[in-house]
């Protein structure tokens, strides 16, 4: 029987854990011969962590990759804020430093070239307009562990959302992705089924308890980071942590056994030492 795979580890000295988890999920061997590798956090908002993806992450994430490959890193995403676009969201979170430190090209989803995909069965999105750097990419999403109001959770494929240009998929004045708004499971889901990760690092660090842009956070505190190439899995897995049940949440539900596995769910967890 086929079943998921989470690998997680407890906080410790940050590029140390990151370094053991990523061995231990393989991700060296996932990325060998791969060109480019974008990675992918969650900035919705110009807040932050843990309501954002803390760029001290991404650059214990960079520092792995340079070791194991070749490839070519970016950074991408596409913010939703109705009032600013993404270099402001860059600039706010510490990305456009770490960019220029690093040598690292920082990309504005909202505005890449994109391609039109099209599959007649998909409920939500028949057709879907997508960056095209993203379906070349090895694509490496870095979400936060958060709860969400109309999703119930937001974890790595509701970070795809971030891929949406909102010439496209913001209706109305408000919000850039608002299109989502409507049935948003089924929108998640279809988008997913065009482009779901090829690798995850989920932060679990603290996790939003109630919404993903305010609130509390999660009592007691998770304190882990997990990782996966199975985004159903690391989904089901983040679910679990915020102590609901993915056959209740309709975007894990409907691609369980089709994107990957929500269970039976392995999960490995990592003992490091001091």
């Amino acid at each position: 029987m086929k079943q998921g795979t989470v690998y997680t580890v407890k906080q410790e000295n940050q590029q140390y854990r990151v370094t053991c988890l990523l061995d231990a999920a393989g991700l060296d061997k996932k990325i060998a011969g791969r060109p480019v590798i974008l990675i992918k956090p969650n900035l919705v908002e110009a807040l932050p962590p843990p309501i954002t993806t803390p760029v001290s992450l991404v650059r214990a994430i960079i520092l792995y990759l340079r070791k194991h490959s070749q490839a070519e890193i970016l950074i991408g995403e596409g913010t939703a804020s109705a009032t600013y676009d993404t270099p402001h969201a860059f600039e706010a979170l510490g990305y456009t430093k770490l960019g220029k430190e690093l040598d690292v090209p920082l990309i504005d989803l909202n505005h890449e070239p994109c391609i039109s995909l099209k599959c007649a069965k998909y409920v939500r999105w028949p057709e879907m307009h997508l960056p095209q750097i993203a379906m070349e990419s090895f694509l490496l999403s870095v979400p936060m562990l958060k709860a969400h109001s109309l999703a119930l959770v937001t974890l790595t494929m509701k970070n795809m959302m971030g891929l949406a240009p909102p010439q496209h998929y913001q209706q109305g004045g408000g919000w850039k992705k608002s299109a989502f708004h409507l049935g948003i499971q089924d929108a998640v889901a279809d988008l997913n089924r065009y482009r779901t990760p090829d690798f995850s690092v989920l932060d679990a660090t603290l996790g939003m308890a109630e919404a993903h842009l305010w609130g509390p956070t999660c009592q007691p505190p998770p304190h882990i980071l997990a990782a996966s190439d199975d985004p159903v899995a690391i989904d089901a897995y983040g679910a679990q942590l915020l102590h609901k049940n993915w056959q209740e949440i309709g975007h894990i539900k409907s691609v369980h056994q089709e994107l990957g596995q929500a269970a039976p769910l392995t999960v490995h967890e990592i003992m490091t030492v001091k």
